[in-house]
C-alpha cells in the first residue's frame, strides 16, 4: 500500500480521500504520489496513514465504485454533482468573502484578496467546464478516452494542475482555511463553505484524472 499512489488508492478504498484530507494529501492533482513519498513530504509517518487506510478498507464504507461506469454514467454524475455545484458555490462564497474583508479589513488575519482570488477561480474554472461540456465529454460518451481525446485531454490536465495552485493559494489566504478565535458568524460560514467547495473540487479533478482520463478499456462505451 505505501508504494501504491495516492490516485490508486483514492480509487480502490472507499473513504480514503477523508484520510487524505485530513493530512493535506493532494491526492487529485498530485494523485500520482506514492502513499509513502506523499506522507514523508507532509511530515507524518507513512505506517500510521496506512493504518487509517486499512481500517477503512476493513470497513468496506459503501461508496459507488466510479471505476466500474461507464463513460456517459460518470459523465452524468460529474455534471450533476459538481459542475453544477461549483457554479452555486463560487458566487455566494464570493459575496461572503467580500462582506469579510469589508467589515474585518482592520485585522490583521482578514483574508485579503479572497474575493478576487474566488473571483478569478469562478472564470478560470467555468471556462474549464465549459471546455469539457462542449469539447471533451461528448467526445468521451462516443469513444474512450484515447485517439482525438488525447489533445484536449492533455489541455485540461494542465488546468487540472492549475486549479492545484489556485488551491494552495487559497489555503495560504485563509490560514488554510482555519477561521481565526472570535471570528463572527459570516467569517465562520465563509470557511465552512471554502471547506466543502474545496473538497468537492479535489474529487471532481480526482474523478476526472484518475478515472476518466485515463483509457478506459474496461468501460463499456455507450454509443
Amino acid at each position: 500500500m505505501l508504494d501504491e499512489t495516492l490516485g490508486q488508492l483514492a480509487c480502490r478504498i472507499p473513504g480514503a480521500t477523508q484520510v487524505f484530507h485530513q493530512y493535506r494529501m493532494d491526492f487529485c492533482c498530485g494523485g500520482k504520489q506514492t502513499l509513502r513519498d506523499a506522507a514523508r513530504k507532509g511530515q507524518v509517518e507513512p505506517e500510521e496513514v496506512e493504518r487509517q487506510l486499512q481500517a477503512m478498507l476493513a470497513l468496506g464504507k459503501t461508496q459507488h465504485d466510479w471505476t466500474k461506469a461507464t463513460n456517459a454514467e460518470l459523465i452524468a454524475h460529474i455534471l450533476e454533482r459538481y459542475h453544477a455545484r461549483h457554479r452555486e458555490q463560487l458566487p455566494e462564497l464570493i459575496r461572503l468573502a467580500l462582506k469579510v474583508e469589508r467589515v474585518h479589513a482592520d485585522k490583521a488575519d482578514c483574508p485579503k484578496g479572497l474575493a478576487a482570488h474566488l473571483e478569478t477561480m469562478l472564470q478560470e474554472l467555468d471556462s474549464h467546464m465549459q471546455k469539457e461540456e462542449q469539447v471533451l465529454f461528448p467526445m468521451l460518451e462516443r469513444a474512450p478516452a484515447s485517439g482525438p481525446a488525447q489533445g484536449p485531454i492533455s489541455v485540461l490536465r494542465m488546468e487540472h494542475d492549475q486549479h492545484g495552485l489556485e488551491v494552495e493559494k487559497l489555503d495560504a489566504l485563509t490560514n488554510h482555511i482555519t477561521p481565526p478565535a472570535g471570528a463572527c458568524n459570516t467569517w465562520r460560514a465563509l470557511y465552512a463553505g471554502l471547506t466543502q467547495f474545496k473538497e468537492d473540487l479535489m474529487q471532481h479533478i480526482h474523478l476526472e484524472n484518475n478515472i476518466l482520463f485515463v483509457d478506459p478499456t474496461h468501460k463499456p462505451v455507450v454509443h
